[in-house]
């Protein structure tokens, strides 16, 4: 029987649907984590073979020995991590196990935005101009050769916190004493147009299945604007038209950092002018459930294609693009606990079918913190065949659905 060990069943919260995957494709999942077991959720805790609890995740040597003397003569065919801060450790335990997958060297460009782009760069890849820096003298040296607008961003950051759009000097002020506490940044060119999505599951090199989403607006200004209600839209025609030359530059860039087997989730701009620019991408899924959102979109089960994808070398879902697909994730009025939501019975009833999961939080639950989730305070998620009935939809819900909180 294939044996995987996959890091951190628990968290963050996809992940006990990856353990489900690799359960129901006949593979033997062992796992390590930081949680105690019996804290595990019993989706991960019935379909686990064996699980070691560490003191600490981030202590590598440490869990490696552990891994070892914990594993005994067992041999592991697959080590999987699909949270960003535990690449760097699942790469050091395969090169310790003996297991196929990215080593620790291919690793790096997913993990560091500076090589990343270097390697893109030297591949022929349009990516934004940028330099990684250290410290005030050196951020402000890059932001002059680079000239504004800019973005400024943590080298290994996972989405878009502590990142920063810097128009002038006053700003750039501002974002080097917001980033302090940051090591290291990535200072890149601002790119104007819409951001996408290339997310793949691919097999030996090659794309198996891939999904382009559209934010609504783009994730910057969606995680400094509290009023709005983001979205991330799942399209049903991927790879005609306008959004090919993403796709193209997709594969490419797989090509080009020796992505083997897995999940892999980029993001990218499409200029006014209809010119593709490459943001950043990790060797993981999307989070804010649009895992999900790719099932709805064709009604099929990702989270067992990929397990199949890594186990067996196979993706076995049948792929059928029948819906666009939106997430629209919902802040609450005010701060505290959410006392009243307005609006929610009535779209849900006008749209029927059309919701396909409504998420909001009920009366009485405490708000979350929207600039460290973009779940933030609930989503619904809806679909339709027509993209245009699917924006409006998906608007309509950011404007008449209201929660206010005290």
């Amino acid at each position: 029987m294939t044996r995987v060990l996959f890091l951190s069943p628990g968290y963050p919260a996809e992940m006990p649907q990856f353990v489900r995957g690799l359960a129901e494709v006949g593979v033997e999942v062992l796992a390590l984590g930081d949680q105690p077991e019996a804290l595990l959720p019993a989706l991960v805790r019935q379909r686990l073979a064996g699980y070691l609890r560490v003191r600490s995740l981030w202590q590598e040597e440490d869990v490696v020995a552990a891994a070892r003397d914990w594993l005994g003569p067992r041999a592991v065919d697959r080590v999987e991590c699909l949270w960003e801060p535990g690449m760097m450790l699942a790469a050091r335990l395969r090169e310790a196990l003996g297991a196929p997958g990215l080593s620790r060297a291919q690793t790096l460009p997913f993990r560091n935005k500076e090589r990343m782009k270097q390697v893109l760069d030297a591949a022929g890849v349009r990516t934004p101009r940028h330099a990684a820096a250290r410290g005030e003298g050196e951020i402000r040296r890059a932001a002059e050769r680079i000239g504004y607008p800019l973005i400024l961003k943590p080298i290994a950051g996972a989405g878009s916190a502590d990142t920063h759009r810097v128009e002038e000097n006053g700003e750039l002020d501002a974002a080097i004493a917001a980033t302090r506490h940051v090591d290291e940044v990535s200072v890149e060119e601002f790119v104007d147009g819409e951001e996408y999505t290339f997310d793949a599951v691919s097999i030996d090199g090659q794309p198996a299945y891939f999904n382009v989403a559209w934010y609504r607006p783009r994730p910057l200004v969606a995680r400094t604007t509290e009023w709005i209600s983001p979205q991330v839209v799942a399209l049903r025609a991927p790879d005609t038209g306008r959004l090919a030359p993403g796709v193209a530059m997709g594969r490419q860039v797989l090509a080009a950092l020796g992505f083997q087997s897995g999940f892999t989730h980029m993001e990218w701009y499409l200029t006014a002018q209809g010119e593709a620019v490459f943001g950043e991408i990790g060797a993981r899924p999307p989070g804010a459930h649009q895992v999900d959102q790719m099932n709805y979109a064709c009604d099929i089960d990702v989270f067992r294609g990929w397990a199949e994808a890594v186990a067996f070398g196979r993706f076995g879902e049948r792929v059928r693009r029948l819906y666009n697909v939106a997430n629209v994730y919902k802040r609450a009025v005010g701060t505290g606990t959410i006392r009243r939501v307005v609006g929610l019975d009535e779209f849900c009833a006008r749209h029927g079918r059309a919701v396909v999961w409504e998420n909001v939080l009920p009366v009485g639950s405490p708000r979350r913190n929207w600039k460290q989730t973009l779940i933030s305070d609930g989503f619904v998620v809806v679909r339709h065949p027509d993209l245009a009935t699917t924006l409006a939809i998906a608007d309509e819900f950011g404007t008449e659905v209201q929660l206010f909180a005290a």
